[in-house]
């Protein structure tokens, strides 16, 4: 190099590294009462805890409920976190690098964790009088914007019109969004994959076929197969019809096999024909004694109850497959609370399972023998089938039990690893629910328990997935259900 071309290269500026904005998360009560871990979700980000929100949490943290149990799982982190911290330490903010933090975390965050240790000036506008703890929150997140002008202040809430206020008010303010298993529910799969037209073409070459036990197999390949799942549906919509789930999958292949029509009258389910595909489709997965969890979604009137309550009493009262079936759900009332039930716990249930009697008055009223026939088929049931409450499941094991959870798109991901963790060994356990209709508090159609069970278990060679599509309830329900 010449002695000027140096001095050329001496004279150039050196590229600057962009230094990353400093984020700062001011994390609203309802979200630690969602998801105590919540505070290891940030990555490298520093979150910040205000003092109203640790007087919300103490006055939450009592009862049996999944927030309270919530506060005091949160509590413990921070006694963890606190452990031998000094004044000096906590202003500058405990780090999130410990061992609660990569067991509970999804990856391990490199952020702080500061506490409002000092009163900050109240800069709130005339027009949000009060001492409300909202407003609290607020004028914390304006104060940090102040005194930290090149840090980026993000308000984490669930609550709706907390995040409009914060807008308004100029803070950045954003949903809690780490609990979510799935981004979009559109991306939820149905279970069920129509063949195109030239998939025989393609995938017919080399393809063998063979019967096993009366049931018919196929082994194809080609390039779909990479895309199946299995215990999936694929279709082909021709004049073949052909209808089969995916067995196995193998490296460049997958074993077919075809499903049993259960459309036909002679194949019925206790008095019960499947109406649709899909319908049809679910009755294989219910009655597949090597499948042990079936999640089925739906809007009302699908006939997700009627089909899992006649493919579990076919299993226990004709085939002795079960020794019972048990059946549970939330209790979240449509209307006002009516207040205390009087009885035992399964007469408490009682007033819930409106759904399970109606059901029950369907699948008997073909019995022989009037009505003297149906009330001892009703009573004969009645020892089959127990109803339980939820807030008695943990601890429990369910061994050779068809159990049933309705409605159980209003469990949290919490509640429905509680309840699937209950199984036993031959327990067939099948989660019924409309993410469409959700009732919980702060549960989304992304966040539902019902959503994660299917997100999680897909692909498990053990479980199984159908979406229905078609009302087959009433023709009243049907339109109902497409203009209300």
């Amino acid at each position: 190099m010449t002695p000027k071309s140096r001095r050329v290269a001496a004279a150039a500026p050196r590229a600057r590294t962009k230094k990353p904005v400093r984020r700062i998360f001011v994390l609203d009560t309802n979200v630690l009462m969602h998801d105590p871990t919540a505070i290891f979700r940030f990555e490298e980000h520093d979150v910040y805890i205000a003092m109203t929100v640790l007087e919300e949490l103490d006055a939450g943290k009592k009862g049996l409920s999944e927030a309270a149990r919530n506060v005091r799982q949160f509590s413990r982190f921070l006694d963890e976190l606190m452990q031998n911290a000094s004044k000096t330490q906590i202003d500058r903010g405990l780090p999130l690098h410990s061992v609660i933090a990569i067991n509970h975390g999804r990856r391990q965050p490199a952020g702080r964790l500061f506490f409002q240790t000092q009163l900050l000036q109240s800069v709130l506008p005339d027009s949000l009088p009060g001492h409300g703890a909202d407003n609290a929150i607020l004028a914390n997140s304006l104060a940090l914007q102040q005194k930290f002008p090149a840090a980026r202040v993000t308000l984490v809430s669930k609550d709706i019109n907390l995040r409009i206020k914060a807008a308004i008010l100029g803070v950045q303010a954003e949903d809690y969004s780490s609990d979510k298993t799935i981004e979009d529910a559109d991306l939820l799969p149905s279970g069920l994959q129509k063949l195109p037209p030239n998939f025989w073409e393609r995938h017919g070459k080399g393809m063998e076929s063979w019967q096993q036990h009366g049931r018919t197999f196929y082994r194809v390949r080609g390039p779909l197969v990479q895309e199946w799942l299995a215990n999936q549906f694929v279709y082909d919509a021709g004049e073949n019809g052909v209808e089969a789930i995916v067995r196995k999958l193998e490296q460049e292949a997958a074993i077919l096999e075809l499903t049993v029509d259960y459309r036909a009258e002679r194949n019925n389910v206790w008095g019960v024909s499947a109406r649709n595909r899909e319908q049809n489709l679910a009755l294989n997965l219910l009655l597949d004694p090597e499948i042990d969890l079936i999640t089925v979604l739906g809007p009302a009137g699908t006939g997700k109850t009627l089909l899992t309550l006649a493919a579990g009493l076919a299993q226990t009262v004709d085939h002795n497959r079960f020794s019972e079936i048990i059946m549970t759900r939330v209790t979240i009332p449509l209307g006002e609370d009516i207040g205390f039930l009087p009885g035992t716990e399964e007469e408490k249930m009682e007033p819930w399972m409106g759904a399970l009697m109606d059901n029950l008055e369907v699948l008997t009223q073909s019995q022989p023998g009037g009505s003297w026939g149906r009330q001892a088929t009703n009573d004969l049931l009645r020892h089959r089938i127990k109803i339980r409450s939820l807030n008695f499941m943990r601890g429990r094991t369910f061994l050779n039990r068809f159990v049933i959870i309705d409605e159980a798109q209003n469990l949290t991901p919490k509640q429905m690893k509680a309840l699937v963790t209950r199984a036993g060994p031959g327990t067939k356990m099948v989660c019924l629910g409309n993410i469409a209709q959700i009732d919980t508090p702060y549960l989304t159609e992304t966040t539902s328990g019902l959503t994660y069970v299917v997100n999680r278990f897909r692909g498990w060679e053990h479980s199984g997935h159908i979406t229905l599509m078609r009302g087959e309830r009433s023709r009243l329900a049907d339109r109902a259900s497409e203009v209300l």
